[in-house]
């Protein structure tokens, strides 16, 4: 967002894109993983829809939020809604698996 280089704006979007790639591979083996065969490539189309819509809100709040009120503003949001994200993983109760 603020690369003063074309150098450090390639630098970022690698960073973008090895998130990406930790994250997406993981979220498609745990749809492949806990689907029903027969549902299978419902899920993975209802997971793209929403994560697509997402994204799009996402991009659309953070573009509202660095016109009104500058780029700070974009980031501490950011951060504000990964705290809480974070906080929400402290009602999530492990799954226990029986032993085999």
């Amino acid at each position: 967002a603020a690369a003063k280089s074309p150098l450090l704006a390639f630098v970022g979007a690698g960073f973008w894109g090895l998130h990406m790639a930790f994250t997406q591979g993981l979220l498609a083996k745990l749809i492949a993983d806990t689907a029903p065969g027969e549902l299978r490539g419902t899920a993975f189309g209802v997971f793209n829809l929403v994560s697509g819509g997402a994204l799009l809100l996402a991009s659309a709040i953070a573009g509202a939020l660095w016109t009104a009120l500058g780029p700070p503003a974009t980031f501490l949001a950011g951060a504000a809604f990964a705290a809480l994200a974070a906080a929400g993983l402290l009602f999530v109760r492990p799954r226990t698996v029986p032993a085999p």
